[in-house]
This record gives C-alpha cells, sequence and structure tokens, in this order.
C-alpha cells in the first residue's frame, strides 16, 4: 500500500486496495462479523485511504456481496509494538461511489 498523504494526519487518496490490504481486512473479519451480527461470504477490498498517526489508520470500502458495500477503519500500530491490527470501526450501507472519509 503505497498511498501518501500531503497533509500530516491527514486522509491520503482513494487508491485500489491491494493484497496487503486485503490481509489487514481479513484479519479483522471476525470481530466486524461479531459487532455487527452477520456473516459476509463475500468480503472483498476495493479502495482504501490512509492517516498516518502513531501507527497507520487504514480506510477500507469493501464489497460484502453484489452491490453491497461497508467502510472499515483499521489500526495497524507501528512495528516496533508488535501489536495486530484492530478494528476501529466501521460503516454499514455504503455505495460503491460513496467517498471514504474519516470516521
Amino acid at each position: 500500500m503505497s498511498s501518501e498523504c500531503n497533509v500530516p494526519g491527514g486522509l491520503s487518496e482513494a487508491i485500489p486496495a491491494d493484497e496487503e490490504v486485503q490481509k489487514l481486512c481479513d484479519q479483522v473479519k471476525a470481530d466486524l462479523e461479531e459487532k455487527v451480527g452477520k456473516k459476509y461470504d463475500e468480503y472483498k477490498a476495493i479502495k482504501v485511504s490512509s492517516q498516518v498517526v502513531a501507527g497507520i489508520n487504514y480506510f477500507v470500502k469493501i464489497n460484502v456481496g453484489g452491490s453491497n458495500f461497508i467502510h472499515v477503519r483499521i489500526f495497524k500500530p507501528l512495528p516496533h509494538t508488535g501489536g495486530a491490527p484492530e478494528l476501529h470501526g466501521y460503516q454499514l450501507d455504503k455505495t460503491e461511489d460513496d467517498p471514504i472519509e474519516y470516521f
């Protein structure tokens, strides 16, 4: 994932999600499904924006089947902490055209 932001702490421009982003999304899928009370058979990262903080916040648009999308915020701590990526938020009922914004 190489999307860069010109404003410190701001969100980068949304770019197509790559394999690294899909892996992050896969790591928080069970937590997301538990929180929303729903299982997703289809779960494909489509676009991503990032924000550098004390780690990286990833804001990801995920296709969860047909024309159904969700947005998730995943926090990936700095490598030296040894921490795993965490689900920090989600938005349901999104469309393919909804912009990825901070939440």
